[in-house]
């Protein structure tokens, strides 16, 4: 199989171009090499070289984009902005890069003279589906909406029924479940993967939309603001910074280990799977900040001490915890990586470099400077580091 993965250079992409590689597909790799996501890095990683033919492009490019679809059998569209935070006042880059840019790929799929491509994978996101599903004791399963920037500065973190306006506990959210979200990244993935979903059914090619959870492994970008909980937290506990837990600390994440993401998305190239799916790729475990936190700093012996502070972000969602039934009914994909083995090897990985400046407090001087960073218990902004990606 000759597959194209695009945004190929990134944490999942590359992963992915070297496990394809290793069962004998050709790949070739389009990849622009931000800086934001990988740094002073001008040139593709030699293992990648080794395992992909390497392009170094940019995915509204149609002229590139159109050399490197040509003979393709697949196409794994993972290049995008990721930053659900900076989405909200970078819109009109993350308008470009995750909607332009799809639309290029779907505008040179459909209008290409030879229909060589067959299978079509786009990288969503939980971040479609906002809060996502809970239960209510008096309405069953529901779905409330984001919670307001006066609630979470008076302390009360917890979504409310849209009922009754009573507690609800987390439940599993479904790939049915309503659309809801609360970014400008969110609704450009849920774009994204309508888009890819409608043109795969009228081009009648195999189309699959799949819906990331909170990714993380080794080769995770350290130096990004914008990559995610883990690696803020592994910088800030090397380098014996305090690490500030937003909220309460008992919001919660449905952690994937990035070989289970590599697999679940492999398992729709797979030949004897068919069809147009948006499916969760997840662990089916959800884990409170708090423990990732206080697991951070015992991995390191760090001298850090974990604040709780009751600062939150406006847009951050409360729990994410996926349904994986669907998946597993399509492709076959069972997630094999539990939180608490793959944490450690996260860990490890990161342990082996020195601890980034990743630019934490100038991401987060941009959310409250722009009115999306909520102060609740801190003065001191420079304590606001750790949680600039984390839904």
């Amino acid at each position: 199989m000759k597959v194209l993965i695009t945004g190929g250079a990134g944490f999942i992409g590359s992963h992915l171009a070297k496990r394809l590689a290793k069962d004998g597909a050709e790949v070739t790799v389009l990849d622009n090499l931000s800086e934001q996501i990988h740094g002073a890095d001008t040139d593709f990683a030699p293992d990648l070289r080794r395992a992909a033919n390497c392009i170094y492009g940019d995915i509204c490019d149609r002229e590139q984009l159109t050399r490197a679809i040509r003979g393709q059998d697949a196409v794994v569209h993972l290049a995008a902005e990721t930053g659900t935070g900076q989405s909200m006042y970078a819109v009109g880059r993350y308008s470009r890069v995750n909607l332009q840019g799809t639309a290029t790929l779907l505008d040179i799929l459909v209008n290409r003279s030879s229909r060589s491509v067959q299978r079509l994978v786009v990288a969503s996101s939980r971040a479609v589906y906002g809060e996502g599903a809970y239960r209510c004791a008096s309405h069953g399963r529901v779905h409330p909406s984001a919670r307001t920037a006066e609630a979470m500065a008076a302390g009360r973190f917890d979504p409310i029924c849209p009922v009754c306006g009573g507690d609800v506990s987390v439940l599993a959210t479904q790939e049915t479940a309503p659309l809801g979200a609360s970014s400008f990244y969110g609704l450009t993935k849920q774009a994204q993967e309508q888009m890819v979903l409608l043109f795969g059914r009228s081009m009648g090619i195999n189309a699959f939309a799949v819906r990331y959870q909170n990714v993380y492994g080794p080769g995770q970008s350290l130096a990004n603001p914008y990559t995610g909980l883990l690696a803020a937290f592994s910088n800030l506990a090397r380098a014996g910074r305090d690490l500030n837990v937003f909220e309460d600390g008992l919001e919660s994440r449905d952690f994937v280990h990035v070989e289970d993401v590599v697999e679940a998305t492999a398992s729709c190239l797979a030949p004897t799977v068919s069809g147009h799916h948006a499916l969760n790729v997840g662990s089916g475990e959800a884990t409170p900040v708090i423990e990732v936190a206080n697991a951070v700093i015992r991995h390191f012996g760090s001298t850090s001490r974990v604040r709780v502070t009751g600062d939150f972000r406006v847009g951050d969602i409360r729990h994410n915890l996926a349904d994986i039934s669907q998946i597993r009914a399509v492709t076959g994909f069972v997630p094999r990586r539990r939180f608490r083995d793959g944490v450690v090897d996260f860990l490890d990985w990161a342990g082996r470099s020195a601890p980034v400046d990743a630019g934490f407090d100038r991401s987060m001087r941009e959310l409250r400077e722009r009115g999306l960073l909520g102060v609740r218990a801190t003065a001191d902004l420079d304590l606001a580091l750790a949680e600039t990606a984390l839904s």
